[in-house]
């Protein structure tokens, strides 16, 4: 740990909960550093001690990130009490937890990591990270629809409009669209605008990271490579806390 970290920060990057848990845990008077009673916004440094009631909390220094191949069915959440959570599925040796989201009905990529700073720069809407995805809808397609689909489409249910976006037809009912936002079901709600309904739906890249011939059901560690392009991608970017939706 070379800079200080915010002690919320320190308790989730050591797996013992969340951000905000961290932080109703410190106002409960439940965490130490030093022998002294932890306060909100209070900095760990090198060489701090740091107690979560009897527990002795050591934060993870190895920098974890997967490239999941998830499959349909599985849930993107880190809460045990839903049985088909994408953690216990991937039963990964050391604390990680998923960045963003991907549909129960939908599969294909999803990474997964221990840093929280990470999420948040990649997942934050402001960031304009692309996201892509192979679409199979249930009828042909219309030139009407995919020029509808890239300038823009108002959700009523969210009244809200997307963003404008790239679409390409790559087969007579199967398009390939790239997001640099990431709506609830935002792809099947801008389909249903234009009464098409999602038969398939895939996410093959995150950014610079693709999903390739990952088989599914199986992670891989991005490489050294891609780590290095991803750094460069989010250096700009805001790592203001994103909260679920």
């Amino acid at each position: 740990m070379e800079e200080p970290v915010r002690i919320n920060k320190y308790l989730s990057e050591a797996g013992i909960c969340s951000r905000r848990e961290a932080d109703r845990q410190i106002e409960a008077g439940n965490v130490t550093i030093n022998g002294r009673m932890a306060m909100m916004g209070d900095k760990v440094s090198a060489g701090d001690v740091v107690m979560y009631g009897k527990k002795k909390v050591t934060r993870e220094e190895e920098m974890i990130l997967l490239a999941v191949n998830k499959p349909i069915g599985i849930v993107c959440t880190a809460e045990k009490r839903e049985k088909d959570n994408i953690v216990d599925f991937i039963n990964y040796p050391k604390r990680i937890y998923p960045i963003g989201r991907l549909d129960k009905t939908s599969h294909g990529l999803l990474l997964m990591t221990n840093q929280g700073d990470l999420v948040n720069k990649m997942m934050r809407s402001g960031n304009y990270h692309e996201k892509e995805y192979i679409v199979k809808v249930n009828r042909d397609l219309t030139e009407e629809f995919l020029r509808g689909m890239a300038k823009g489409v108002y959700l009523k249910e969210l009244d809200a409009t997307t963003r404008p976006c790239r679409v390409e037809k790559v087969g007579r009912r199967v398009f390939r669209i790239i997001l640099t936002q990431g709506m609830n079901r935002q792809i099947r709600r801008m389909c249903e605008a234009f009464s098409y309904c999602v038969i398939d739906l895939k996410r093959v890249r995150i950014m610079n990271i693709r999903l390739g011939e990952l088989k599914e059901g199986t992670y891989r560690k991005v490489t050294q490579e891609e780590w290095r392009e991803l750094q460069e991608q989010i250096r700009h970017s805001s790592n203001e806390t994103v909260i679920p939706g």
